[in-house]
Formats: C-alpha cells, sequence, structure tokens
C-alpha cells in the first residue's frame, strides 16, 4: 500500500498521511474479502484495486482541488469509486453515495461504518429519481460518476444534482473526447458548459483516461432527469 504515497505525490501533488493509508489498507481487505462472495468489482489483485481503483479515484483531485467540496455526489459509485477515497482524503466533505444495486450500496455502508466515515449517506436509488428529489436537487458542488454511462445520458443524470457555480465530474476512458463533443445539446440543455477534457495517465496502465468537467451556468429545467429509463434509451 505504500506504493500509492510516491504515486498520489507525483500525479496528483498530494501526501498520503499514516491514517489515510491505514484507511485504504482495510478498504482493500473489505473489499477483497467481499469479492469472494458477491461480485462487487472486475479487480481482484490488490496491486490492481491500488492503481485502478484508489489512485484513479483520487485523480479527481486534478480538478477538484481549489475548488468547493462541502458537499459531493457519486452516482453509480458500485464498491464506492471514486467517491470514498476522495472521502478518506476529505473528511470533511458531506458525501452522498448513489447506487440502485443492493449488494453494492451494502458494502458501501459497510465500508463507510467500518472506516467510522461521519456525514455519508448511502441511497440505493436510480439516478433519475435523486435527481428529482428537492433533498439533493441542484445541492451539490460536484457531481461525479465513473464508467456509469455514456456522456450524454450521464450529462442528465448529474447536471440536475449540482448546484449553479459547481461542476459535473465525468471519468471517461478513451471515448471521452468524442463524448463530449456528442453531448454539446445535452449539456447546453441541462444548463452546463463544458469546460476542460484533461488526459490522466496511471502507472501500468494502457489504456487512454480522461476527466471531463463540465459547469453548471444555469439551473436545469424542472422536466430533467427524465423518469427512469428514458435518458438512456432517448438521450437528448
Amino acid at each position: 500500500m505504500k506504493e500509492l504515497v510516491p504515486l498520489a505525490q507525483s500525479i496528483i501533488g498530494i501526501r498520503l498521511p499514516a491514517a489515510q493509508l491505514a484507511a485504504f489498507e482495510r478498504y482493500e481487505r473489505e473489499l477483497l474479502e467481499w469479492n469472494a462472495r458477491i461480485n462487487l468489482t472486475a479487480i481482484r489483485e490488490p496491486k490492481q484495486i491500488r492503481v485502478k481503483h484508489f489512485l484513479d479515484s483520487l485523480t479527481c483531485l486534478c480538478v477538484m482541488q481549489g475548488t468547493p467540496m462541502e458537499r459531493v455526489i457519486d452516482v453509480g459509485t458500485g464498491a464506492g469509486f471514486p467517491g470514498i477515497p476522495l472521502k478518506i482524503l476529505y473528511p470533511k466533505m458531506r458525501l452522498t453515495l448513489v447506487e440502485s444495486v443492493g449488494k453494492k450500496a451494502n458494502f458501501c455502508r459497510h465500508v463507510v461504518k467500518t472506516l467510522g466515515l461521519e456525514g455519508v449517506e448511502v441511497i440505493q436509488e436510480r439516478a433519475e429519481t435523486v435527481g428529482q428529489s428537492p433533498a439533493h436537487r441542484e445541492k451539490y458542488d460536484w457531481a461525479l460518476a465513473r464508467a456509469v454511462a455514456v456522456l450524454p445520458v450521464l450529462s442528465e443524470y448529474l447536471l440536475p444534482l449540482v448546484r449553479v457555480g459547481g461542476a459535473m465530474l465525468a471519468m471517461k476512458g478513451e471515448s471521452g473526447p468524442a463524448e463530449a463533443h456528442a453531448s454539446e445539446n445535452a449539456v447546453r440543455i441541462l444548463g452546463g458548459h463544458l469546460k476542460k477534457i484533461l488526459p490522466v495517465t496511471l502507472p501500468g496502465v494502457v489504456e487512454e483516461r480522461y476527466l471531463v468537467v463540465i459547469d453548471k451556468v444555469a439551473a436545469s429545467p424542472p422536466g430533467y432527469p427524465r423518469r427512469v429509463g428514458l435518458p438512456s434509451k432517448h438521450p437528448l
């Protein structure tokens, strides 16, 4: 686990104190133990977990550092990525994890309790439903997602959750730039504006990775997100 220290320092410019490293070690043990019983993630080797889950999650800080991060929502979080690693580094962050699959939501609750993380809410629900909830709509500084949906669909999931002045962050593979171009209409309708597409390189990972940042510049129309299933069936 100590190899995370120089990697985080070189890629993100962040030092990982001993307490945070201990939390990541416990997180890894719990993930491996649960993954032996139920399928949480296809990544099962400790070294790959550290790079492709933990370090990959922390690359979000390449664009989030220096911005308000008081309230963050992670949609389609799966086994807690990228939200829980970010929470470990920023314990004062109020984090909401959204995951529609029960076993994954239960794992996230278990990790939150095991690591003693305060100010974390785990919601087992679809993104479309959460986006229309007054408790969550346009309440967040950042809305994040990793490998959830193509960007026109993802924009409809995330932008309604972001306050005006905040931003959404989509963690994408090699299709990131093309998806950003294809989402121009959806982003405009939903009150967003493409800010940047940042390439990210992880050690030992040949696949291209991008952080797509979209600023929230205007309120999302009340009809969005549409009812469950419609964004993916009929993208904007």
